[in-house]
């Protein structure tokens, strides 16, 4: 709250922080328990430059469920066989989708259905009758991921640093950089199982690593027996298929907050964006191997026919405090420019966004509202829309093209969940809101990176309100500068 200078976003709140150089990141965690994550939020760094970020509870408080015995950090990442900004760069020099990522890990590692990786393989250790706390993280690059443990049920608990009414799954879902608590119970005959992870792949026809990350979930009694004779192989879980979005439905459903929720209900600013993929005709200046995209195009994204470019001389955060001018607008589009059947047989001519860099301005304290509709164009997908600088409440989701008429009657108001990132369903909507009650610049983008990179991206700007509290602090002294 009010240290946008600590968000973190390469020419959004800060530049880079420079090779050799440093930066630190002061801020106070307000209101936040559970399990939330860092990363680097320049270029592809994250893939590699990640962990935990795990808020406990007071001192003298304690978890709104029994105390776990143990808790163990769940990192899902993503991997490739080569330095990964070369893979983004090559996409960006072809105008293609870029290469698909070699394997998953668990807590960096691959797991026993890779080649040469199983000795390193990463075990949670259990003991017969214990309950434990599984924090796991979807830290990878670009894709949501199922995650699943064989024979055991999980208690979820807690999604993005908010407790949540405790439900019973056998199989989670999480979207790039959304986090969920759960519980697991040592109730199953001592052995090793596994604990595995793949892909959730919404997009038809779009190419994505299949494989199958593997981590070992061992009873105490199973690893003593384990080191006399040959361990016996883990018991392996049946996963639901790629494309099954009704696991995903019925599982993003269940999530509830424990409380009641305090939801904005007067609207101050009802906010309706489009997020899907696009196509670039290629420039008249560009050589064919630079448009290698669907019949010779290059590949864009946008939110309402905006793709958004990202500054490279100022912050945004810094450009809009120094009164800096030409280096964004404020003239984002509360709607779409143009209406149409969204997630119907989109009109070719739809397809190409025009580049930008547009703000939204926000007064401060303003209660906002954001339908987030999926489109059809190029392909629906599943988008985990993440928005910095605040929680929100994720009030519906639903397919289709959102319509107000009917779908306002869906709305949750009493116990939706609080979340930082949104799966907005395939060829669906989500409807989100929140206070705009912390003063900067803040961006809400797609957390598939290969999309941000094409510019599935906006930022908000949120004026300062009265007097100090309400106010953005100064910049710290060593923010980096371009």
């Amino acid at each position: 709250m009010r240290t946008g200078w600590a968000d973190g976003p390469e020419f959004v709140t800060q530049c880079p922080i420079r090779p050799g150089g440093s930066y630190t990141y002061r801020f106070t965690v307000q209101g936040q328990e559970g399990t939330l994550w860092w990363h680097a939020h320049s270029s592809w760094l994250r893939a590699t430059v990640y962990g935990a970020l795990i808020i406990r509870p007071r001192e003298g408080k304690s978890y709104p469920f029994p105390k776990p015995k143990r808790e163990t950090p769940i990192l899902l990442g993503e991997w490739w066989d080569t330095n990964p900004i070369d893979v983004v760069r090559e996409a960006t020099r072809t105008g293609a989708a870029p290469n698909v990522s070699d394997a998953y890990t668990i807590n960096a590692q691959p797991g026993d259905l890779y080649k040469c990786s199983s000795k390193e393989t990463t075990i949670a250790p259990i003991d017969s009758g214990e309950t434990n706390l599984l924090r796991v993280i979807n830290a990878a690059l670009n894709q949501p991921l199922f995650f699943k443990v064989a024979n055991h049920k999980l208690t979820v608990v807690g999604a993005d640093a908010s407790y949540t009414k405790p439900f019973t799954t056998s199989v989670l879902m999480l979207g790039p950089g959304q986090t969920t608590d759960v519980l697991i119970r040592g109730d199953q005959p001592p052995s090793r199982y596994y604990m595995v992870a793949r892909a959730y792949q919404s997009a038809q026809n779009a190419p994505f690593d299949n494989t199958t990350t593997t981590a070992i979930l061992e009873y105490k009694s199973a690893s003593c027996a384990a080191k006399k004779y040959n361990a016996p192989t883990p018991i392996m879980p049946s996963l639901p298929a790629y494309n099954d979005t009704n696991t995903v439905t019925a599982f993003s459903q269940s999530i509830r907050s424990r409380e009641k929720a305090e939801v904005p209900t007067d609207i101050d600013e009802s906010l309706f964006f489009t997020i899907g993929l696009g196509l670039n005709n290629c420039p008249p200046n560009f050589r064919k191997r630079r448009c290698q995209g669907p019949n010779g195009t290059r590949f864009t994204a946008s939110m309402n026919n905006v793709s958004f470019v990202l500054p490279r001389n100022f912050s945004l955060l810094q450009s809009h405090q120094q009164g800096i001018p030409g280096v964004f607008t404020t003239d984002f589009p509360a709607n779409p420019p143009l209406k149409f059947d969204y997630t119907g047989n989109v009109s070719r001519s739809l397809f190409q966004p025009v580049p930008g860099t547009k703000l939204y301005k926000l007064k401060y304290g303003s209660r906002v509202q954001i339908v987030l509709q999926d489109t059809s164009i190029v392909t629906p997908e599943n988008h985990p829309i993440h928005l910095h600088g605040y929680d929100f409440y994720i009030i519906a989701q639903g397919f289709g093209n959102f319509d107000p008429k009917k779908d306002t009657s869906k709305f949750n108001l009493v116990d939706p969940p609080m979340r930082n990132t949104v799966g907005a369903p395939v060829n669906g909507w989500a409807v989100i809101r929140f206070v705009a009650d912390n003063p900067g610049v803040w961006i809400m983008h797609c957390h598939l990176d290969v999309h941000i990179n094409w510019g599935l991206a906006m930022a908000f700007l949120v004026e300062n309100g009265v007097g100090e509290l309400q106010t953005i602090q100064p910049p710290p002294p060593d923010l980096p500068i371009c």
